[in-house]
Protein backbone atom coordinates (compact mmCIF):
# COMPACT_ATOMS: atom_id res chain seq x y z
CA UNK A 1 0.00 0.00 0.00
CA UNK A 2 1.49 3.48 -0.71
CA UNK A 3 0.74 5.89 1.72
CA UNK A 4 1.06 9.41 1.10
CA UNK A 5 3.75 10.85 4.10
CA UNK A 6 2.28 13.76 5.85
CA UNK A 7 5.31 15.84 4.35
CA UNK A 8 4.48 15.14 0.68
CA UNK A 9 0.65 15.48 1.20
CA UNK A 10 0.44 18.89 2.90
CA UNK A 11 3.10 20.45 2.66
CA UNK A 12 3.15 23.08 -0.32
CA UNK A 13 6.83 24.12 0.44
CA UNK A 14 8.26 22.40 -2.23
CA UNK A 15 5.97 23.84 -4.70
CA UNK A 16 6.90 26.43 -6.35
CA UNK A 17 4.24 29.05 -6.79
CA UNK A 18 3.03 32.03 -9.12
CA UNK A 19 3.70 35.05 -8.32
CA UNK A 20 -0.28 36.13 -8.62
CA UNK A 21 -0.92 33.19 -5.81
CA UNK A 22 1.51 35.35 -3.07
CA UNK A 23 0.50 38.91 -3.93
CA UNK A 24 -1.27 41.50 -1.27
CA UNK A 25 -5.01 41.39 -1.46
CA UNK A 26 -4.30 45.16 -2.24
CA UNK A 27 -2.29 44.83 -5.15
CA UNK A 28 -4.31 41.69 -6.40
CA UNK A 29 -7.89 44.19 -6.24
CA UNK A 30 -5.79 47.16 -7.79
CA UNK A 31 -5.03 44.46 -10.81
CA UNK A 32 -8.54 42.85 -11.19
CA UNK A 33 -9.57 47.14 -11.55
CA UNK A 34 -7.03 47.50 -14.74
CA UNK A 35 -8.00 44.20 -16.46
CA UNK A 36 -11.59 44.47 -15.72
CA UNK A 37 -11.43 47.93 -17.23
CA UNK A 38 -9.91 46.62 -20.16
CA UNK A 39 -12.29 43.66 -20.70
CA UNK A 40 -15.64 45.79 -20.49
CA UNK A 41 -14.47 48.42 -22.96
CA UNK A 42 -12.81 45.04 -25.13
CA UNK A 43 -16.15 43.49 -25.19
CA UNK A 44 -18.28 46.50 -25.99
CA UNK A 45 -15.94 47.34 -28.65
CA UNK A 46 -16.01 43.82 -29.94
CA UNK A 47 -19.31 41.81 -28.87
CA UNK A 48 -22.88 43.13 -30.29
CA UNK A 49 -24.04 41.37 -27.67
CA UNK A 50 -22.90 43.27 -25.47
CA UNK A 51 -22.66 46.64 -26.47
CA UNK A 52 -26.54 46.26 -27.01
CA UNK A 53 -26.73 44.92 -23.33
CA UNK A 54 -24.62 47.86 -22.44
CA UNK A 55 -26.70 50.56 -24.33
CA UNK A 56 -30.13 48.88 -22.85
CA UNK A 57 -29.06 49.07 -19.26
CA UNK A 58 -27.79 52.91 -19.65
CA UNK A 59 -24.36 51.97 -18.60
CA UNK A 60 -20.85 52.33 -20.33
CA UNK A 61 -17.22 51.29 -19.77
CA UNK A 62 -16.20 54.13 -18.57
CA UNK A 63 -18.80 54.27 -15.60
CA UNK A 64 -16.33 51.56 -14.41
CA UNK A 65 -14.08 53.39 -11.74
CA UNK A 66 -13.78 51.15 -9.12
CA UNK A 67 -14.34 47.45 -8.45
CA UNK A 68 -17.84 47.70 -6.95
CA UNK A 69 -19.16 49.68 -10.01
CA UNK A 70 -19.39 46.29 -11.62
CA UNK A 71 -23.07 46.16 -10.37
CA UNK A 72 -23.89 48.52 -12.25
CA UNK A 73 -23.60 46.16 -15.51
CA UNK A 74 -26.02 43.47 -17.34
CA UNK A 75 -25.62 40.00 -16.52
CA UNK A 76 -24.91 37.39 -18.87
CA UNK A 77 -26.91 34.27 -19.09
CA UNK A 78 -26.94 30.87 -20.72
CA UNK A 79 -29.76 31.69 -23.13
CA UNK A 80 -27.88 34.82 -24.51
CA UNK A 81 -25.04 32.35 -25.64
CA UNK A 82 -27.49 30.12 -26.70
CA UNK A 83 -29.48 33.04 -28.67
CA UNK A 84 -25.70 33.91 -30.18
CA UNK A 85 -24.78 30.28 -31.46
CA UNK A 86 -22.93 29.14 -32.65
CA UNK A 87 -20.20 32.23 -32.62
CA UNK A 88 -21.87 35.65 -32.35
CA UNK A 89 -20.25 35.96 -28.69
CA UNK A 90 -16.71 36.04 -30.15
CA UNK A 91 -14.97 39.03 -29.74
CA UNK A 92 -12.06 38.01 -32.42
CA UNK A 93 -12.16 37.20 -35.75
CA UNK A 94 -12.32 33.28 -36.97
CA UNK A 95 -9.10 32.45 -37.62
CA UNK A 96 -7.37 33.86 -33.85
CA UNK A 97 -9.79 31.23 -32.72
CA UNK A 98 -7.49 28.11 -32.05
CA UNK A 99 -10.03 26.11 -30.52
CA UNK A 100 -14.02 26.04 -29.86
CA UNK A 101 -15.28 23.73 -27.27
CA UNK A 102 -19.32 23.01 -26.91
CA UNK A 103 -21.93 22.15 -23.64
CA UNK A 104 -23.67 18.77 -24.61
CA UNK A 105 -26.95 20.77 -25.65
CA UNK A 106 -29.07 18.25 -23.50
CA UNK A 107 -31.53 21.27 -22.64
CA UNK A 108 -31.74 23.07 -26.16
CA UNK A 109 -28.77 24.65 -28.39
CA UNK A 110 -25.40 23.96 -27.54
CA UNK A 111 -23.42 26.49 -25.83
CA UNK A 112 -20.21 27.47 -27.95
CA UNK A 113 -16.93 28.67 -26.01
CA UNK A 114 -13.84 29.67 -28.34
CA UNK A 115 -10.11 30.19 -26.90
CA UNK A 116 -7.48 32.06 -28.59
CA UNK A 117 -4.14 30.45 -28.11
CA UNK A 118 -3.42 33.32 -25.00
CA UNK A 119 -6.33 31.68 -24.01
CA UNK A 120 -5.45 28.50 -24.00
CA UNK A 121 -1.84 29.35 -22.51
CA UNK A 122 -3.59 31.11 -19.83
CA UNK A 123 -6.15 28.25 -19.03
CA UNK A 124 -3.19 25.40 -18.88
CA UNK A 125 -1.25 27.78 -16.30
CA UNK A 126 -5.13 28.13 -13.91
CA UNK A 127 -5.24 24.21 -14.09
CA UNK A 128 -1.49 23.71 -13.67
CA UNK A 129 -1.74 25.74 -10.35
CA UNK A 130 -5.05 23.99 -9.49
CA UNK A 131 -2.91 20.38 -9.34
CA UNK A 132 -0.46 22.27 -8.29
CA UNK A 133 -2.58 23.42 -4.99
CA UNK A 134 -4.16 19.89 -4.98
CA UNK A 135 -0.69 18.37 -4.03
CA UNK A 136 0.16 17.11 -7.59
CA UNK A 137 4.19 18.13 -8.56
CA UNK A 138 5.99 17.99 -11.63
CA UNK A 139 6.96 14.55 -12.63
CA UNK A 140 3.74 12.68 -11.28
CA UNK A 141 2.24 10.49 -13.21
CA UNK A 142 -1.34 11.63 -13.74
CA UNK A 143 -4.53 9.38 -14.91
CA UNK A 144 -7.28 11.76 -16.39
CA UNK A 145 -10.59 10.24 -16.12
CA UNK A 146 -12.51 13.24 -17.01
CA UNK A 147 -14.08 13.15 -20.82
CA UNK A 148 -12.63 14.29 -24.05
CA UNK A 149 -13.72 16.00 -26.53
CA UNK A 150 -16.40 18.96 -26.55
CA UNK A 151 -16.77 18.66 -22.79
CA UNK A 152 -13.94 21.47 -21.62
CA UNK A 153 -12.93 18.95 -18.78
CA UNK A 154 -10.60 16.40 -20.39
CA UNK A 155 -8.70 18.55 -22.50
CA UNK A 156 -8.19 21.85 -19.77
CA UNK A 157 -7.35 18.77 -17.31
CA UNK A 158 -4.53 17.75 -19.69
CA UNK A 159 -3.48 20.60 -20.82
CA UNK A 160 -3.01 21.85 -17.39
CA UNK A 161 -0.96 18.65 -15.80
CA UNK A 162 0.94 18.89 -18.73
CA UNK A 163 1.92 22.60 -18.42
CA UNK A 164 2.71 22.00 -14.70
CA UNK A 165 5.25 18.80 -16.03
CA UNK A 166 3.59 15.91 -15.38
CA UNK A 167 3.28 12.70 -17.28
CA UNK A 168 -0.62 12.61 -18.22
CA UNK A 169 -2.06 9.42 -19.12
CA UNK A 170 -5.28 10.61 -21.02
CA UNK A 171 -7.42 7.79 -20.64
CA UNK A 172 -10.98 9.73 -20.64
CA UNK A 173 -14.20 8.42 -19.11
CA UNK A 174 -16.28 5.45 -18.97
CA UNK A 175 -14.59 1.66 -20.02
CA UNK A 176 -13.73 1.02 -15.88
CA UNK A 177 -12.37 -2.24 -16.34
CA UNK A 178 -9.30 -0.84 -18.49
CA UNK A 179 -9.16 2.13 -15.89
CA UNK A 180 -8.19 -0.39 -13.17
CA UNK A 181 -6.16 -2.23 -15.68
CA UNK A 182 -3.77 0.96 -16.12
CA UNK A 183 -4.31 1.72 -12.74
CA UNK A 184 -2.69 -1.13 -12.00
CA UNK A 185 -0.16 -1.39 -14.58
CA UNK A 186 0.92 2.38 -14.94
CA UNK A 187 1.11 2.93 -11.18
CA UNK A 188 -0.29 6.71 -11.70
CA UNK A 189 0.41 9.42 -8.33
CA UNK A 190 -3.12 11.09 -9.33
CA UNK A 191 -6.51 10.61 -10.82
CA UNK A 192 -8.53 13.31 -12.15
CA UNK A 193 -12.36 12.53 -12.54
CA UNK A 194 -15.68 13.44 -11.50
CA UNK A 195 -16.34 11.80 -7.41
CA UNK A 196 -19.07 9.83 -8.03
CA UNK A 197 -16.74 8.38 -11.47
CA UNK A 198 -14.43 7.96 -9.38
CA UNK A 199 -16.36 6.01 -6.94
CA UNK A 200 -17.39 3.92 -9.75
CA UNK A 201 -14.07 3.04 -9.84
CA UNK A 202 -13.58 2.18 -6.44
CA UNK A 203 -16.30 -0.13 -6.26
CA UNK A 204 -15.70 -2.10 -9.07
CA UNK A 205 -12.47 -2.75 -7.70
CA UNK A 206 -13.58 -4.01 -4.92
CA UNK A 207 -16.19 -6.42 -7.03
CA UNK A 208 -12.78 -7.62 -9.25
CA UNK A 209 -11.30 -8.54 -5.42
CA UNK A 210 -8.65 -5.72 -5.90
CA UNK A 211 -8.73 -3.33 -2.23
CA UNK A 212 -8.72 0.10 -3.76
CA UNK A 213 -6.53 1.56 -1.15
CA UNK A 214 -3.74 -0.65 -2.50
CA UNK A 215 -2.94 1.39 -5.33
CA UNK A 216 -0.37 3.79 -6.08
CA UNK A 217 -2.79 6.61 -6.49
CA UNK A 218 -1.77 9.47 -3.63
CA UNK A 219 -4.31 11.94 -4.80
CA UNK A 220 -7.76 13.27 -6.24
CA UNK A 221 -8.72 16.06 -8.17
CA UNK A 222 -12.23 15.94 -8.13
CA UNK A 223 -14.67 18.33 -9.85
CA UNK A 224 -17.54 19.04 -12.58
CA UNK A 225 -20.36 18.25 -10.49
CA UNK A 226 -20.86 19.23 -6.57
CA UNK A 227 -20.01 16.61 -3.52
CA UNK A 228 -20.08 16.95 0.03
CA UNK A 229 -17.41 16.72 2.72
CA UNK A 230 -19.49 13.33 3.43
CA UNK A 231 -18.25 11.78 -0.20
CA UNK A 232 -15.19 13.34 0.46
CA UNK A 233 -14.59 11.02 3.77
CA UNK A 234 -15.93 8.12 1.93
CA UNK A 235 -13.18 8.29 -1.15
CA UNK A 236 -10.52 9.18 0.99
CA UNK A 237 -11.13 6.41 3.55
CA UNK A 238 -11.86 4.02 0.46
CA UNK A 239 -8.93 4.09 -1.56
CA UNK A 240 -6.20 5.69 0.89
CA UNK A 241 -6.00 9.25 -1.26
CA UNK A 242 -6.32 13.15 -0.55
CA UNK A 243 -9.15 14.00 -2.73
CA UNK A 244 -9.34 17.91 -3.17
CA UNK A 245 -12.11 19.82 -5.36
CA UNK A 246 -11.18 21.73 -8.61
CA UNK A 247 -13.78 24.43 -10.04
CA UNK A 248 -14.96 25.39 -13.23
CA UNK A 249 -17.11 26.02 -16.33
CA UNK A 250 -16.84 26.54 -20.07
CA UNK A 251 -18.86 29.22 -20.51
CA UNK A 252 -16.27 31.00 -17.99
CA UNK A 253 -13.14 29.16 -18.84
CA UNK A 254 -13.44 25.37 -17.93
CA UNK A 255 -12.00 23.44 -14.92
CA UNK A 256 -9.12 25.40 -13.10
CA UNK A 257 -11.55 28.87 -11.74
CA UNK A 258 -10.96 27.81 -8.55
CA UNK A 259 -8.65 24.52 -6.99
CA UNK A 260 -8.92 23.01 -3.43
CA UNK A 261 -5.27 23.31 -1.39
CA UNK A 262 -4.75 20.42 0.00
CA UNK A 263 -2.94 21.35 3.05
CA UNK A 264 -5.99 23.21 4.01
CA UNK A 265 -8.68 21.27 2.61
CA UNK A 266 -11.25 24.11 2.96
CA UNK A 267 -13.28 24.98 -0.34
CA UNK A 268 -11.61 26.05 -3.61
CA UNK A 269 -9.65 29.20 -4.02
CA UNK A 270 -10.60 31.10 -6.78
CA UNK A 271 -7.87 32.69 -9.23
CA UNK A 272 -9.05 36.47 -8.83
CA UNK A 273 -6.35 37.30 -11.20
CA UNK A 274 -8.28 36.30 -14.11
CA UNK A 275 -12.04 36.00 -12.79
CA UNK A 276 -13.56 38.85 -10.21
CA UNK A 277 -16.05 36.88 -8.33
CA UNK A 278 -19.57 38.38 -6.92
CA UNK A 279 -22.55 36.74 -5.25
CA UNK A 280 -26.20 37.88 -5.57
CA UNK A 281 -29.35 37.08 -4.23
CA UNK A 282 -30.14 34.55 -6.68
CA UNK A 283 -34.16 35.71 -6.08
CA UNK A 284 -33.46 39.29 -6.58
CA UNK A 285 -30.48 39.31 -8.90
CA UNK A 286 -30.40 43.58 -8.51
CA UNK A 287 -28.88 42.76 -5.15
CA UNK A 288 -25.05 41.49 -4.68
CA UNK A 289 -24.56 40.22 -1.19
CA UNK A 290 -21.28 40.78 0.60
CA UNK A 291 -18.55 37.87 1.44
CA UNK A 292 -19.82 34.86 3.64
CA UNK A 293 -23.48 35.23 2.32
CA UNK A 294 -25.01 32.61 0.73
CA UNK A 295 -26.45 32.95 -2.93
CA UNK A 296 -25.62 32.60 -6.43
CA UNK A 297 -22.02 32.79 -7.51
CA UNK A 298 -21.62 35.18 -10.79
CA UNK A 299 -18.30 35.76 -12.46
CA UNK A 300 -15.92 38.52 -14.92
CA UNK A 301 -13.26 37.04 -16.84
CA UNK A 302 -10.81 39.36 -16.76
CA UNK A 303 -7.87 38.20 -19.34
CA UNK A 304 -10.46 35.97 -21.89
CA UNK A 305 -9.44 37.17 -25.62
CA UNK A 306 -11.68 34.97 -28.04
CA UNK A 307 -14.74 35.00 -25.36
CA UNK A 308 -15.07 37.77 -22.64
CA UNK A 309 -17.75 37.21 -20.47
CA UNK A 310 -18.86 39.97 -18.15
CA UNK A 311 -21.18 39.02 -14.98
CA UNK A 312 -22.06 35.52 -15.85
CA UNK A 313 -24.74 33.86 -13.88
CA UNK A 314 -23.41 30.31 -13.14
CA UNK A 315 -26.66 29.22 -11.15
CA UNK A 316 -24.39 27.63 -8.55
CA UNK A 317 -25.08 28.10 -5.16
CA UNK A 318 -22.20 29.09 -2.93
CA UNK A 319 -20.75 31.79 -0.43
CA UNK A 320 -17.47 34.16 -0.72
CA UNK A 321 -15.11 33.16 2.41
CA UNK A 322 -11.72 34.86 2.92
CA UNK A 323 -8.32 33.05 1.29
CA UNK A 324 -6.00 30.77 3.51
CA UNK A 325 -3.94 28.79 2.04
CA UNK A 326 -3.46 31.52 -0.98
CA UNK A 327 -4.72 34.54 1.18
CA UNK A 328 -5.31 37.09 -1.30
CA UNK A 329 -7.90 35.09 -3.16
CA UNK A 330 -10.99 34.23 -1.85
CA UNK A 331 -12.24 30.60 -1.09
CA UNK A 332 -16.09 29.53 -2.65
CA UNK A 333 -18.01 27.41 -0.03
CA UNK A 334 -18.60 23.95 -1.11
CA UNK A 335 -21.65 24.55 -3.72
CA UNK A 336 -24.89 23.48 -2.16
CA UNK A 337 -26.59 23.07 -5.27
CA UNK A 338 -27.69 24.21 -8.75
CA UNK A 339 -30.37 27.09 -8.72
CA UNK A 340 -32.07 24.28 -11.64
CA UNK A 341 -31.57 21.26 -9.92
CA UNK A 342 -33.40 22.37 -6.99
CA UNK A 343 -36.25 20.50 -6.05
CA UNK A 344 -39.38 22.13 -4.92
CA UNK A 345 -41.31 19.99 -2.81
CA UNK A 346 -44.54 20.83 -1.21
CA UNK A 347 -43.29 24.66 -0.83
CA UNK A 348 -39.76 23.07 0.50
CA UNK A 349 -36.42 23.48 -1.72
CA UNK A 350 -34.45 20.65 -1.63
CA UNK A 351 -31.12 19.91 -3.19
CA UNK A 352 -29.48 16.25 -3.82
CA UNK A 353 -26.50 17.24 -1.59
CA UNK A 354 -28.39 17.40 1.08
CA UNK A 355 -29.56 13.78 0.53
CA UNK A 356 -25.91 12.73 -0.29
CA UNK A 357 -24.97 13.98 3.06
CA UNK A 358 -27.41 12.38 5.66
CA UNK A 359 -27.51 9.32 3.63
CA UNK A 360 -23.81 9.19 4.00
CA UNK A 361 -23.72 9.30 7.75
CA UNK A 362 -25.87 5.93 8.08
CA UNK A 363 -23.48 2.93 7.83
CA UNK A 364 -25.82 0.80 6.15
CA UNK A 365 -25.82 2.98 3.48
CA UNK A 366 -23.80 3.33 0.47
CA UNK A 367 -23.37 6.66 -1.92
CA UNK A 368 -25.35 5.33 -4.73
CA UNK A 369 -28.66 7.13 -4.97
CA UNK A 370 -31.48 8.92 -6.92
CA UNK A 371 -34.45 11.05 -6.34
CA UNK A 372 -37.61 10.27 -8.15
CA UNK A 373 -40.39 12.87 -8.55
CA UNK A 374 -43.65 11.61 -9.23
CA UNK A 375 -47.24 13.01 -8.85
CA UNK A 376 -49.28 9.76 -8.78
CA UNK A 377 -52.85 10.12 -10.36
CA UNK A 378 -55.69 11.91 -9.32
CA UNK A 379 -53.39 13.79 -6.67
CA UNK A 380 -52.50 17.37 -6.59
CA UNK A 381 -49.28 16.68 -4.66
CA UNK A 382 -45.94 15.67 -6.04
CA UNK A 383 -43.93 12.52 -4.00
CA UNK A 384 -40.70 12.32 -4.01
CA UNK A 385 -39.08 8.44 -3.57
CA UNK A 386 -35.23 8.11 -2.81
CA UNK A 387 -33.65 5.10 -4.27
CA UNK A 388 -30.85 3.86 -2.67
CA UNK A 389 -28.44 1.16 -2.76
CA UNK A 390 -27.58 -1.06 0.72
CA UNK A 391 -24.00 -1.96 1.35
CA UNK A 392 -23.14 -5.02 0.46
CA UNK A 393 -22.67 -6.48 4.60
CA UNK A 394 -26.14 -5.44 5.47
CA UNK A 395 -29.06 -7.95 6.22
CA UNK A 396 -32.23 -7.07 4.89
CA UNK A 397 -33.55 -6.37 8.77
CA UNK A 398 -30.59 -3.51 9.18
CA UNK A 399 -31.96 -2.04 5.47
CA UNK A 400 -35.11 -1.87 7.14
CA UNK A 401 -34.03 0.51 10.42
CA UNK A 402 -31.91 2.11 7.72
CA UNK A 403 -34.16 3.20 5.72
CA UNK A 404 -36.13 4.66 8.44
CA UNK A 405 -33.79 6.32 9.80
CA UNK A 406 -32.83 8.35 6.11
CA UNK A 407 -36.63 9.12 6.18
CA UNK A 408 -36.57 10.94 9.73
CA UNK A 409 -33.39 12.50 8.78
CA UNK A 410 -34.36 14.02 5.87
CA UNK A 411 -37.51 15.00 7.62
CA UNK A 412 -36.13 16.66 10.44
CA UNK A 413 -32.81 18.63 8.15
CA UNK A 414 -34.80 19.29 5.24
CA UNK A 415 -37.91 19.24 6.34
CA UNK A 416 -39.66 16.91 3.36
CA UNK A 417 -41.52 14.31 3.90
CA UNK A 418 -40.46 11.51 1.41
CA UNK A 419 -40.23 7.61 0.85
CA UNK A 420 -37.24 5.49 1.09
CA UNK A 421 -36.64 2.62 -1.37
CA UNK A 422 -33.41 0.41 -0.18
CA UNK A 423 -32.66 -1.38 -3.20
CA UNK A 424 -29.96 -3.97 -3.96
CA UNK A 425 -25.92 -2.98 -4.13
CA UNK A 426 -25.09 -2.38 -7.93
CA UNK A 427 -28.74 -1.78 -9.38
CA UNK A 428 -28.59 1.65 -9.85
CA UNK A 429 -27.17 3.45 -12.75
CA UNK A 430 -23.35 4.33 -12.29
CA UNK A 431 -21.18 7.04 -13.34
CA UNK A 432 -19.10 7.71 -16.40
CA UNK A 433 -19.45 11.01 -15.77
CA UNK A 434 -21.35 13.64 -14.24
CA UNK A 435 -24.14 11.59 -12.76
CA UNK A 436 -27.41 12.18 -13.22
CA UNK A 437 -29.57 12.37 -9.81
CA UNK A 438 -32.70 13.80 -10.50
CA UNK A 439 -35.33 12.06 -12.68
CA UNK A 440 -38.71 13.46 -12.60
CA UNK A 441 -41.64 11.34 -13.70
CA UNK A 442 -44.48 14.06 -13.08
CA UNK A 443 -46.98 14.38 -15.57
CA UNK A 444 -45.37 17.37 -17.87
CA UNK A 445 -47.69 20.84 -18.18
Amino acid sequence: MTTPTAESALAPSDAVLDREETISRDELEALQLSRLQHTVAYAYDRVPLYKRKFDEAGVHPTDLRELSDLGKFPFTTKEDLRLEYPFGMFAVPQKEVARIHASSGTTGRATVVGYTKQDLADWAKLVARSLRASGVRPGMKVHNAYGYGLFTGGLGAHAGAEALGCTVIPISGGQTERQIQLIQDFEPDAILATPTYLLTIADAMSKQGIDPASTSLKYAVLGAEPWTEEMRHELEVTMNIKACDIYGLSEVMGPGVAGEAVETQDGSHIWEDHFRPEIIDAFDPSVVLGDGEHGELVFTSLTKEALPIIRYRTKDLTRLLPGTARPAHRRMGRITGRSDDMIILRGVNLFPSQIEEIALRIPELSPHFQLELTRPEGQRMDQLTVKIERRESVTVEGVASAAKVLQQQIKIHVGSSCAVDVVEPGSLERSNGKLRRIYDMRPKA
